[in-house]
């Protein structure tokens, strides 16, 4: 017969009592379940106090233990028994202390088990196991960027004329046989030099072939992708693939004409991008080039100058410039005109200008010259004319 007494001694949850109307049952709760927590902590506390002391008189009977063999080995007879003698009797003091600290502990043990069992203690984690499934894929070289551009180099120069003849293939059925004689094409290195040769022949303004490559590297990319959804080899599914592309399934091929037109859509975006960037790089060597000395394009300060003040220089009229220049507030004269000369539009005679005005300093005079001589200025650069450049 199964003995149930034990289950009488249990204290009910903190929840479940009736109270009054008039009690914050919330509060109640809360109040019982924290006390009841406290009352466990300090016991554990004791608990713990409890060990402690007896690991230190564990640790000092050891002590004593040693004591008596070493006097054993002491010679002298008198100092031999004297040491005896006292460390039996610290071992004899030591033990009736750990006794008291054992039955201290004997009484906790008692005390626990009179306790009712309540909702933190009737029961404990026998174990806790937590398992994961995760999905199980090819395993994948471990690289470093440079081992895998090496790599591909190593498989395009091996490969490469082999690619281009499955690029330039028309019909499925010769496209799944050359594939099957070379299933070793069925890879990302392959998938990679046919997206570049599509790149390149878009540049080169050859779209239909571009094209038609497209469509074979789309080809392989799904034979990839099936490869994944599978975890197979891509080896292994380039018959399938193939067998499924010629059934027309027209869920399956409405897929895979949408990804050939956006990938073609992405081709034609990043050629359109790869000539910008070719007529950037041109129009910025050429701004390099004409740049004046202090760093600035006539082009563009030509563009800045005021209306009337670029007419001068338009017109190479050099009165026309000094009258312009004499009318304007000499601060924004001196601005403009230090710009001029750090595109090279201006270059005053014998190169040097004032450092606050801009404007052209006159050679230094003989103290024999009686007379002044006029300050010369020439407009050495001229009109800048702006061409578009196209590669």
């Amino acid at each position: 017969m199964v003995d149930y007494s034990k289950w009488k001694d249990i204290e009910i949850s903190d929840d479940e009592d009736d109270t009054h109307p008039n009690i914050d049952t919330p509060s109640l709760f809360r109040w019982r379940h924290q006390a009841r927590v406290e009352r466990m902590a300090e016991k554990e506390k004791e608990k713990q106090q409890l060990e402690e002391e007896k690991r230190k008189y564990e640790a000092r009977v050891q002590a004593v233990r040693k004591q008596l063999q070493d006097a054993e080995s002491c010679k002298d007879a008198s100092i031999k028994q004297e040491k005896k003698r006292a460390a039996e009797k610290q071992l004899l003091d030591l033990q009736t202390e750990m006794e008291k600290v054992q039955l201290k502990h004997k009484e906790l043990e008692k005390k626990e088990k009179l306790e009712p069992w309540n909702v933190d203690t009737i029961s404990k984690e026998g174990f806790d196991k937590s398992l994961i499934n995760k999905e199980v894929r090819p395993r994948k070289d471990n690289l470093t960027e440079e081992e895998r551009e090496q790599q591909m180099r190593n498989f395009i120069k091996k490969n490469e004329k082999l690619i281009k003849q499955y690029g330039m293939f028309r019909h499925y059925d010769d496209s799944k046989r050359f594939m099957m004689e070379h299933p070793d094409l069925a890879c990302e290195h392959t998938a990679n030099y046919l997206v570049i040769w599509c790149i390149n022949l878009q540049l080169e303004e050859k779209g239909e072939l571009m094209r038609h490559v497209a469509h074979q590297s789309i080809c392989l990319q799904f034979i990839l992708e099936l490869a994944g959804q599978l975890d197979r080899d891509p080896r292994s599914c380039i018959s399938a693939f193939f067998v499924r592309i010629q059934q027309a399934e027209p869920e399956y091929l409405r897929a895979f004409k949408e990804e050939l037109a956006a990938f073609i859509s992405r081709i034609e975006k990043r050629a359109k991008e790869k000539i910008e960037e070719a007529q950037r790089e041109v129009e910025e060597e050429e701004r390099q080039k004409r740049l004046g000395p202090g760093g600035l394009d006539p082009f563009e300060v030509l563009e800045e100058l005021p209306e009337e003040l670029r007419a001068c220089f338009e017109s190479q009229d050099l009165d026309l410039l000094k009258t312009t220049i004499a009318k304007m507030p000499p601060a924004e004269a001196a601005q403009h005109m230090k710009r001029c000369v750090a595109s090279g539009l201006w270059v005053p005679e014998g190169g040097t200008t004032d450092h606050q005005t801009g404007l052209a300093v006159p050679p230094p005079q003989e103290e024999e010259e009686e007379e002044e001589e006029e300050v010369v200025v020439e407009v050495t650069a001229p009109v800048p004319k702006i061409e578009d450049t196209v590669d």
